[in-house]
């Protein structure tokens, strides 16, 4: 397995093997923050194929909550190995890991990441990795569907973080 930071022939490829909601390609809009200095969107592949994701965004977690409980913590953000069966083979360990050490190279002693309420596996994995809660949140995200309708969507969940010294 190889982690890479995604580039423009890597959208497609992306949108072929991970589907996203909506419309327009969720992998597109990451990459598109990524080329406007916002995230750094990394790629996890094996035999070619991409398999896992995330993206590090640069200006934190867009709840209001989370950024004023920890101005300034950038966020790792949407980490997603697919298909199924390769989760729990160190892809999502080896993302976070790549993250990290982009936040170090940058001087970040810091950094988050949201689980939802409902995913104790990945709760799990995160606790495994160092990730302690500091504050329960609200995200909210939307996308517009193949039918052209604007879908709403609230998640309960609890931001972690991790000091990097």
């Amino acid at each position: 397995m190889k982690i890479t930071v995604c580039g423009p022939d890597d959208v497609a490829l992306l949108d072929e093997y991970i589907a996203s909601p909506g419309a327009l390609s969720f992998h597109a809009r990451r990459f598109a923050r990524q080329e406007q200095g916002e995230s750094t969107y990394l790629v996890a592949w094996l035999a070619e194929r991409p398999v896992g994701h995330t993206e590090l965004r640069w200006g934190g977690c867009d709840a209001a909550a989370v950024r004023a409980a920890r101005p300034g913590c950038p966020e790792i953000n949407g980490l997603g190995v697919w298909p199924e069966e390769l989760r729990s083979r160190g892809i999502g360990t080896s993302l976070i890991h790549a993250a990290e050490e982009l936040a170090r190279e940058r001087g970040i002693t810091v950094v988050g990441l949201g689980v939802a309420k409902d995913n104790p596996r990945a709760a799990e994995l995160y606790a495994r990795l160092g990730y302690t809660p500091l504050i329960d949140y609200y995200d909210r995200w939307s996308y517009e569907d193949a039918d052209g309708v604007l879908r709403e969507c609230v998640e309960e969940c609890a931001f972690l973080v991790k000091n990097l010294l």
